[in-house]
């Protein structure tokens, strides 16, 4: 961080120069599938050493803009326009539609959606997903995980855990493809009627694993959201674990302002 000097911020030239770098992609300067300038043509670009333009790009790449492929420098990604996640996208008429939420919202938004499946089987439930559920940790689940596509850019991983009492009486939800309205259409199908969906959010650095699942640069931001629906009955029959490219997504809720 920059200090104040004579009553002025004091900004590092890295900074300044990773600032000059990001707003060139942003403007479309750099475009989508160029290479950024080498360090020894950014060294002679702006005067300074090859430690400080190796600064800038620390800063460039954790914007997540640009991805470092081995041997060759940094590459600007070609990334999908933001989607905006709303509060609205788990109606009942998406899914009496046919409709699952992520299928859904991207249609509304104009964008290719697609859905890669990873697992679908038993799995021992995770201590949080457990807790959530209502179960101990350990206990058997039916584990669904997926990786979400946008425009050909992986954007988001989940994993859903339903609890196996549940679900043993639903074969569609052991499918790949669950049928039309995804997994919450089958389960009110089978009469678990939902009364809410409580979301909890945080955001953080994605780990080396997580970066590289996304496509994205080591560091780089991404939003962890753990999701409970709930059935009319106070039942959770699903967690879903999931974790979004956070340059990918705008949050909007709508909030009652009444009892």
């Amino acid at each position: 961080m920059g200090t104040a000097v004579g009553g002025e911020r004091f900004v590092p030239r890295y900074v300044q120069i990773a600032d000059e770098i990001v707003q060139q992609i942003r403007a479309g300067v750099l475009k989508p599938g160029e290479m950024v300038p080498s360090e020894s043509e950014l060294v002679d670009r702006y005067g300074v050493s090859g430690g400080t333009i190796r600064k800038a790009m620390v800063e460039v790449r954790a914007s997540g803009l640009v991805e470092t492929r081995h041997g060759k420098g940094s590459i600007v990604k070609d990334r999908p326009p933001v989607r905006h996640r709303s509060s609205d996208r788990f109606r009942r008429s998406h899914r009496q539609g046919g409709k699952a939420a992520y299928l859904a919202e991207s249609a509304q938004s104009g964008a290719t959606a697609k859905v890669s499946v990873l697992y679908i089987g038993p799995m021992e439930a995770p201590a949080d997903a457990a807790q959530r559920l209502g179960v101990p940790a350990g206990t058997q689940v039916l584990a669904r995980r997926r990786l979400y596509f946008r425009n050909g850019t992986p954007v988001e991983t989940a994993t859903s855990y339903l609890p196996w009492d549940v679900v043993k009486e639903i074969p569609e939800l052991f499918a790949e493809n669950p049928g039309g309205g995804g997994i919450y259409a089958r389960l009110e199908d089978h009469g678990h009627e939902f009364a809410e969906f409580v979301e909890t959010l945080q955001a953080r650095p994605a780990s080396k694993a997580e970066a590289s699942e996304l496509a994205l640069s080591p560091g780089a931001p991404v939003v962890h959201l753990i999701r409970e629906a709930r059935t009319t009955e106070g039942l959770v029959v699903e967690v879903c674990d999931t974790l979004m490219a956070a340059d990918q997504f705008v949050f909007e809720y709508r909030i009652p302002a009444a009892d």
